[in-house]
C-alpha cells in the first residue's frame, strides 16, 4: 500500500482547495458575462429611476436572513450529535455551499459538510443533510403544488383531466413506494429510512421544519419584492403562485448549482411571460436572485475553503504536539 506523507497531503488539499475555488469564480464570471439575455443597460435605466437605499438593504437583508435561516437549521440538526457555535455552523454550510456549486444538485455539499467531521460520523453527516435538505424540498413540492393549482385556475395552462391524472400518479406512486417500505436495496429501506428520522428528537424536527418554512417565505418574498422594485404590479396571489410555481418546477429539474438561475429563469420567463411581464425583467431578476442568495454565499464560502482543516489536519496536529514538548 502506497504511504503519502503529510506534507504531500497537504500540497494535494491546497491544490483541491484552489480548483474549488477558482471554479467557483469562473463559473460565476462566465455566467454573468456571457449570457447575452442580460440588457444592462435596461437595467441601470431603471435601477437609477427606483434606487433607494432603504429598498436595497431591505433585499440584502433578505438574502442574509436566507443564508441566516439555513445555518440555524444545521446548526439544530447536527446538535443531534455535536453542540456547534453559529459561527461553525456558518463556517461549513457557506463552505460546503462552494464546494457543491458546480457539482449535480449540489451533491458536493453532502461530502463539503462530512469533512469537518470524524470519518466514523460521516455517514449520519450526510443523513443530516438529506433532512435538512429534504424539507425545504418538500415545502417547495407543497407550496408549489398549492401555487401551481391557483395559477392553472386563473389562466388554464393543463386541463382539469390532466391535473386529476397527475394527482391520480402522484398517490399512486406514494402508495406504492409504503407498500414496499420493507423491501431492502443495499442495506436501506423505507422503514429503515423512517426509523432513522423518527430517532432524532421532535423537538429538533419541529424546529427544523419551523425554520425551513420561514427560509422559504424569505426568498419567496424577496423575488416577489424584486418584481414591485422592476415595476410589476400584478395581484399578492397571482405573482406568488407564479413564484412557487418557479421554484417546485425548476427545483424539480437536475441541474449545477451554478446554472441555477439559468434553469429557473427559463422556468420563470414561460410562467410570467403569461402574466405579461417583459422577458428581460424575469432574467434578471432570475440572475439578481443567484447572485444574492448563490454567489455571495460562495465568495464568503471560499475564505472558509482556504482555511479549511480536515479532521486529519487536526489529528495530526494534536498527536505532534506531545511530540514536540518532549
Amino acid at each position: 500500500m502506497i504511504s503519502i506523507s503529510h506534507k504531500t497531503k497537504q500540497f494535494l488539499v491546497l491544490i483541491i482547495k484552489l480548483l474549488i475555488v477558482s471554479g467557483a469564480f469562473y463559473f460565476i464570471y462566465n455566467q454573468l458575462a456571457n449570457n447575452d439575455k442580460l440588457n444592462w443597460e435596461e437595467f441601470m435605466v431603471l435601477f437609477k429611476k427606483n434606487q433607494s437605499v432603504a429598498g436595497i438593504s431591505f433585499i440584502l437583508l433578505l438574502s442574509v436572513l436566507n443564508r441566516f435561516f439555513e445555518i440555524l437549521k444545521w446548526q439544530n440538526l447536527v446538535s443531534f450529535i455535536h453542540k456547534i457555535s453559529k459561527a461553525e455552523a456558518t463556517k461549513q454550510v457557506l463552505a460546503a455551499l462552494t464546494a457543491g456549486l458546480f457539482t449535480p444538485n449540489g451533491v458536493g455539499e453532502y461530502a463539503g459538510k462530512a469533512l469537518f467531521y470524524k470519518k466514523s460520523e460521516a455517514k449520519k453527516i450526510l443523513f443530516l443533510n438529506l433532512i435538512c435538505n429534504g424539507i425545504q424540498m418538500v415545502l417547495t413540492v407543497l407550496f408549489g403544488i398549492f401555487g401551481l393549482l391557483y395559477f392553472n385556475a386563473n389562466y388554464n395552462i393543463i386541463t382539469t383531466k390532466t391535473v386529476v391524472i397527475l394527482f391520480g400518479t402522484l398517490i399512486l406512486t406514494f402508495g406504492l413506494l409504503f407498500s414496499i417500505k420493507k423491501l431492502t436495496i443495499k442495506g436501506y429501506s423505507i422503514e429503515i429510512l423512517i426509523h432513522k428520522i423518527n430517532e432524532i428528537p421532535k423537538a429538533i424536527h419541529q424546529k427544523n421544519i419551523f425554520l425551513a418554512i420561514c427560509r422559504y417565505l424569505v426568498f419567496s418574498h424577496q423575488y416577489y419584492f424584486l418584481f414591485l422594485a422592476f415595476d410589476i404590479d400584478l395581484p399578492y396571489l397571482v405573482l406568488m403562485s407564479g413564484i412557487t410555481s418557479v421554484y417546485f418546477l425548476g427545483s424539480s429539474l437536475p441541474t449545477f448549482q451554478f446554472l441555477d438561475f439559468a434553469v429557473k429563469g427559463s422556468v420563470a420567463v414561460y410562467f410570467f411571460g403569461i402574466l405579461g411581464v417583459n422577458e428581460w425583467i424575469v432574467v434578471f431578476i432570475s440572475t439578481l436572485m443567484w447572485f444574492l442568495n448563490i454567489v455571495l454565499p460562495v465568495i464568503i464560502g471560499s475564505y472558509y475553503v482556504l482555511n479549511f482543516k480536515s479532521s486529519l489536519d487536526k489529528n495530526f496536529v494534536e498527536d505532534s504536539e506531545p511530540r514536540l514538548r518532549e
